[in-house]
Parts: structure tokens; C-alpha cells; sequence
């Protein structure tokens, strides 16, 4: 049986897992800003009180500080760490305009705030193509090895030896395909279209819903259609074509986060379901208890999470800066800072309801509302 992890290693696996990434992504708007021959004048890992810090031959602080929840790179012309544009660049010297980061055309601007969350998913795509070429692509075909008594499946007239061609329209070319589409739509309706020696057939039904454990005391409903797979085929996979393969996963789990996150906001799942850094933390120690690959397979995933999320068009976030670029592309001129000071301050109450929220459903899932309700009740 497997236990939580100590509280020790769930910090140390926290670390392991936020601290880089967070310096993957803040690289990439460095190294892009350095690229474009802008000054970055702070490089911080982390928020709040500074641990440490060092200047370097260019004049860049680099910062250590106390809150290790994300990080930033203030640019010169920059007014804060939200990279909002400081009005008196204009009364900068000519020398220090040249390398501000509001003086530079919007190609090099967007694509300044862009190199964060794309290094992201480099980094994840490095890591996914590693695994291709070490453990080989599952290439299973689509096909019922097996269909469980009273299941969806059963229910629906699928049958063992059934090729599922379909479910609502998608294409199903794996066995992964199918697990992938139905695990996140437990319950709904799904039509079924299915090769049955030859001939086309369409069938009607709906996605079963299980409750399942992790194995560490977190439970979660998951779709299921109650089919198994045949024989499994594993393909080897060369050097040229991992990258491929780790491209095509990472496309598929972004596809999954926006399935999720429009269900969310579409009410067909609940927010309870959305999970804060408390609950990284938790996992991060759990993954670590599983072993190296785990550990490594979990990074790329909360790497791919948070360039995905940074690509949301949210003021504040990358996304939202990528926004400000878009519409000062179509009218010709940046957006009026009256308009950029309200939508950051929107964009902030927004984040902090989110992670209030989130850090809400945090600490319930770890019982602690109940725990209080039995010391008072």
C-alpha cells in the first residue's frame, strides 16, 4: 500500500518541481529580451521578501525571494513586475529608451512575452521525446479486447472485437484515443461509431462514471466506457521522430485542459475539481514517491500546465499582454493606459479569486473544513 509522503518531501518535491520551471519560463523572456537588446533590470525566482541576490556585469538582479509560487523579469520601461509600462520612459536618455523594453516594435515585444510560456512547452516536449525514444509509442489499436458485464460499453451494443472508429465525431486511432476522450467525460452522452467486421455501425450511449483512489487517499470521478484492449503494440520510436511523437502528447494534454477548463466554466464539472499550489505540492510529493520517471513525467506536465495557463488572455498573464499586442496590431496604436490600468486591475482580482478559491478546495480536499467542524461542533 502505498502512504502520503512526509511533509519534509513534500516541500523538497514542491521546490524540485515549481523552482525550475518557474526559471525555464522567466529564461525565456530573458534570453528573448536579451536577444531584442533589452536590459532586464530584475530576474526574481519567487515573490515577496528577497533570500538572496547578486548583480551581475550587465546590471541584472537576480533574486531569490521568500513566496516560490512564480517569479518575473522586470525589463527596463517596466513600472512592476506585472510588466506594466512605466509612463516617464519617455524621459529616459536616448541610450536607455534604445534598450527599454516599450521602445522596441510590437514583433519583438510579443514575441519577448511569448518565449515564456513557449519554453514551457519546449521543455516539456524535451522530456516527452525522451520517453519516446526510451519506452516506444503505444500504437494499440482501437479496437474491444474485452467488454465488462454491465457496462457503458455492454449497454451501448459494443461488442469484443468492435473497432471504434468514432466517438461524437472524433476520430479514435488508438486505444490511448479512447481512454483519453471518455476519462474526462464521465456520464455525458456519446455516439458510437464502430467497425464490426466490415460493416459501419452507429450506437448510442453514455460515458460511465467511476470514482477511483490514486493510491493515496484522493478520490475523483473518471470516465469510463468498460472496454479493455487487445494485444498491446509498442512501437520503437528513433531520434528523428520522438519530437514528433512528444509534440503530438503535449497537443493532446493541451486538448485535454481546454476540454476540462471549458466544462468547468460551462458547468458540466465542478470547480471543487480545480486544484492550487497546495495541491501541486501534494502531488509533487506523491510523484516523488513513485520514482525518477514519475517525478520527471509530472514536471512536463505542470510545465505544459503552466505555459498553458500563461497563455490565457487574463491581464497579468502572458496571454493577456499577447491580447494588448493583438488589438494594437488591428488599430494601429497601443491600448490607452486608462484601459490597461483597469484591466490589470481587474486581471489581479480575478487571479487572486481564482487562487483564493482554489487554495479553498485545496484545503478541503485535505478535510480540514471537517476537521474544524467536529472541533466545534
Amino acid at each position: 500500500m502505498i502512504h502520503n509522503p512526509g511533509f519534509l518531501l513534500t516541500i523538497l518535491a514542491f521546490v524540485a518541481v515549481i523552482g525550475p520551471l518557474v526559471f525555464v519560463h522567466e529564461l525565456g523572456h530573458y534570453l528573448v529580451g536579451r536577444w531584442c537588446g533589452v536590459k532586464a533590470e530584475a530576474f526574481s525566482i519567487g515573490f515577496g521578501p528577497e533570500i538572496a541576490a547578486w548583480v551581475d556585469r550587465r546590471g541584472t538582479r537576480w533574486r531569490l525571494a521568500a513566496l516560490p509560487l512564480g517569479g518575473y523579469v522586470r525589463f527596463k520601461g517596466d513600472m512592476n513586475a506585472a510588466s506594466q509600462t512605466d509612463p516617464k520612459w519617455l524621459e529616459m536618455s536616448a541610450q536607455d529608451r534604445a534598450e527599454s523594453f516599450p521602445a522596441k516594435p510590437l514583433w519583438q515585444r510579443a514575441a519577448i512575452v511569448a518565449a515564456g510560456p513557449a519554453i514551457n512547452f519546449l521543455f516539456a516536449i524535451l522530456i516527452l521525446a525522451a520517453f519516446a525514444f526510451l519506452h516506444g509509442e503505444s500504437r494499440t489499436p482501437a479496437v474491444a479486447g474485452m467488454v465488462q458485464p454491465g457496462s457503458a460499453a455492454a449497454m451501448a451494443g459494443i461488442q469484443p472485437g468492435d473497432r471504434i472508429v468514432s466517438l461524437n465525431g472524433r476520430a479514435m486511432s488508438t486505444f490511448d484515443d479512447i481512454r483519453l476522450y471518455a476519462q474526462i467525460r464521465p456520464g455525458e452522452p456519446v455516439t458510437i461509431l464502430l467497425d464490426r467486421k466490415g460493416q459501419v455501425i452507429e450506437k448510442q450511449g453514455h460515458v460511465g462514471a467511476v470514482s477511483e483512489d490514486d493510491g493515496f487517499g484522493n478520490k475523483f470521478r473518471i470516465g469510463r466506457l468498460g472496454i479493455g484492449p487487445g494485444e498491446p503494440v509498442i512501437e520503437q520510436v528513433g531520434l528523428l521522430r520522438a519530437p514528433v511523437v512528444a509534440i503530438e502528447r503535449t497537443g493532446q494534454i493541451i486538448r485535454t485542459m481546454v476540454e476540462t477548463l471549458g466544462q468547468v466554466i460551462g458547468g458540466d464539472r465542478s470547480v471543487k475539481e480545480l486544484g492550487g499550489p497546495l495541491k501541486i505540492a501534494q502531488v509533487s510529493g506523491q510523484a516523488a514517491t513513485l520514482g525518477l520517471e514519475s517525478f520527471i513525467f509530472f514536471i512536463a506536465l505542470i510545465s505544459i500546465n503552466l505555459g498553458f495557463i500563461n497563455l490565457l488572455p487574463i491581464p497579468m498573464l502572458d496571454g493577456g499582454h499577447l491580447l494588448f499586442y493583438g488589438v494594437e496590431a488591428v488599430q494601429r496604436r497601443p491600448v490607452s493606459p486608462q484601459v490597461q490600468d483597469w484591466a490589470y486591475r481587474s486581471g489581479l482580482a480575478l487571479l487572486m479569486t481564482v487562487m483564493l478559491l482554489v487554495t479553498f478546495n485545496d484545503l478541503s480536499s485535505f478535510g480540514l473544513w471537517e476537521r474544524l467542524s467536529g472541533l466545534i461542533g
